[in-house]
């Protein structure tokens, strides 16, 4: 008897020494967009990249990184091609020296007598005073071109972009409950997480045209972005399926996406907003529910 009544006492002792039950994590409330990575001091471009990703990439503006590269719109860019991602130092050519007082550009005056360097005229003798004058054309408007092909780069619109003719009209890019809200303090926040079903409609939140449509970004799954204007973009992360392609031009509310659960832990919407590269709070923006 006492051999039997033993049996339940020790099965007590045994529940009571057992590990607690592993905690539930709720992923609907953690973020799902990485950290921003800092800009390098240069920039290998690689298949796949246009010039809008990189800058989305490393929070930069699109026209600065245009602009510290000398590249055009539409901004092609090149397998291979390494881009500054600082401001090209000033390029000083021998025989002529930059003036402050005229904006930076070169000085065209001649030079003192005594400070003229001997130059050859057109003919192989000695130069006119006008030959003084002259000077050197600047070197980057020479630059070869790279041997390599081209990346992807946006087509221009076919049609102007509405958003340049008017105020953007904004709206919700999905239908489903906020999980996590913007935080300025926060790097991993840079925007907001929507709630929803592996493939509910993902909509645009204004006009504008499709500069990126891929995979490329690590921590964004399957990435579309928006250009609504010179200074505003939209971003549209974790996708299932993209049904717009570089180019293109969309209209507030076109249907551009799937949601999906690409590079997060459930199906959700990554949406950013950004002026002149810089995350801001959608909810400035996006209408009152």
């Amino acid at each position: 008897m006492r051999r039997w009544s033993f049996i339940p006492a020790v099965m007590l002792l045994a529940a009571c020494a057992a590990p607690p039950p592993a905690p539930v994590d709720d992923y609907s409330l953690r973020p799902a967009s990485p950290a921003p990575e800092e800009p390098p001091d240069r920039y290998t471009v690689e298949r796949g990249d246009t010039l809008y990703s990189i800058a989305f990439r490393f929070g930069a503006d699109v026209k600065d990184l245009a602009a510290w590269n000398g590249i055009d719109a539409p901004y092609t860019i090149f397998p291979g091609q390494e881009l500054n991602f600082r401001p090209a130092e000033p390029v000083r050519t021998a025989g002529a020296a930059a003036s402050a007082g005229s904006g930076g550009r070169v000085r065209t005056e001649p030079l003192p007598e005594h400070e003229s360097p001997e130059r050859t005229g057109p003919e192989g003798g000695a130069a006119g005073a006008g030959d003084a004058a002259r000077t050197q054309p600047d070197e980057a408007d020479h630059a070869p071109p790279p041997a390599s092909q081209p990346t992807r780069a946006p087509k221009p619109a076919a049609t102007p972009d509405s958003a340049n003719s008017g105020p953007l009209q904004w709206q919700w890019p999905a239908r489903g409950p906020v999980l996590s809200s913007f935080d300025a303090g926060d790097a991993s926040r840079k925007g907001i997480n929507i709630g929803g079903k592996s493939g509910d409609p993902v909509y645009a939140a204004a006009s504008g045209t499709v500069v990126y449509s891929g995979s490329g970004l690590i921590g964004y799954g399957e990435l579309i972005i928006v250009k609504h204007d010179d200074r505003l973009l939209s971003a549209y992360g974790h996708n299932r399926k993209r049904l717009v392609q570089e180019g293109e031009h969309v209209r507030a509310g076109q249907r551009v996406a799937e949601m999906g659960s690409t590079g997060a832990p459930r199906p959700m919407l990554h949406f950013e907003i950004r002026v002149e590269g810089k995350p801001v709070n959608p909810a400035k923006y996006l209408p009152s529910r």
